[in-house]
């Protein structure tokens, strides 16, 4: 397996730089471990993401897949901020604790123009999974 083209640190800078209404220090969101294609990463719990019934709202764990696999192309594409989420599916699988959420994110193609992958959710306290995503990504050409 390749190396990163991006480290979980130049990743994370990278999200600061480009999006720092999103990822910032106190966000509640990290980057907890990067492989080539593959990362994990974490969102704090927050009394504001629960709906109605004391669940994990759905676009909460939306953000958290589509931060995973953002994530994820960093670290087989390098620097590619301009890389955007084609196409996302969410299966929520089982209600979340109300505890941290963790991603992993594996990316299943890498082509020149297109990232296509899949993110599995699971609470910081269950051992079952609570969410499965698969979504593409499409990676910009550069001259």
């Amino acid at each position: 397996m390749p190396a990163p083209a991006l480290n979980a640190d130049e990743i994370a800078e990278l999200l600061k730089a480009e999006f720092p209404q999103a990822f910032y220090d106190g966000c509640g969101l990290s980057i907890e471990r990067v492989r080539y294609g593959e990362t994990r990463v974490r969102m704090e719990f927050n009394e504001k993401t629960l709906r109605p019934g004391g669940t994990v709202s759905g676009p909460t764990m939306m953000a958290l897949a589509d931060f995973a696999m953002y994530v994820a192309v960093f670290s087989a594409a390098g620097r590619q901020p301009l890389a955007v989420t084609t196409n996302l599916t969410i299966n929520f699988l089982r209600k979340p604790a109300q505890a941290a959420l963790l991603a992993d994110a594996r990316l299943m193609k890498v082509g020149k123009r297109l990232a296509v992958g899949e993110v599995t959710i699971y609470s910081e306290k269950m051992a079952e999974p609570v969410a499965h995503v698969t979504a593409t990504y499409s990676i910009p050409q550069t001259s």
